[in-house]
């Protein structure tokens, strides 16, 4: 999916899945008032719609400065936007200074079934929205 059609499917969902759905408020979280739950990796998910371990979600996701994940793939697409920090996504084995440093505002997708390692590369930590088409899972692989 191209970042342009990610971000027409982001949009579509977030303003037309409430009315469909019957809700009459718009739903608003607060930056100060997103609830994160830390992994015992130090990686922290704040849930915005969905739940990650029945299917499809959307979350705010934190990785600490530094953390560099195992190499690893996932059974579902996931598409991202930067937040804050920069990062790298690269395909398991790949040069680790040949990886694309994502800023604020960068795309990026990684699909499911290619093994990757994801690195927060800056001095401070990492935030992402993250959208995944199906529910979470983290399944390491050897390099």
């Amino acid at each position: 999916m191209k970042p342009t059609a990610f971000l027409a499917a982001i949009t579509g969902l977030v303003l037309v899945q409430p009315a469909v759905a019957g809700d009459s408020e718009i739903t608003v979280i607060p930056a100060t008032q997103l609830d994160y739950q830390v992994t015992p990796e130090g990686v922290a998910f704040a849930r915005l719609r969905g739940d990650r371990f029945e299917g499809a979600y959307m979350a705010m996701v934190r990785l600490p400065a530094g953390l560099v994940s195992p190499p690893h793939v996932k059974s579902a697409n996931m598409y991202g936007i930067v937040v804050s920090g920069a990062m790298t996504h690269q395909p398991a084995g790949a040069d680790p200074s040949g990886g694309v440093r994502l800023e604020t505002g960068a795309f990026y997708e990684v699909p499911k079934g290619l093994a990757h390692v994801s690195r927060c590369v800056s001095d401070v930590a990492c935030v992402t929205f993250l959208y995944q088409d199906g529910r979470f899972d983290f399944l390491p692989v050897k390099p």
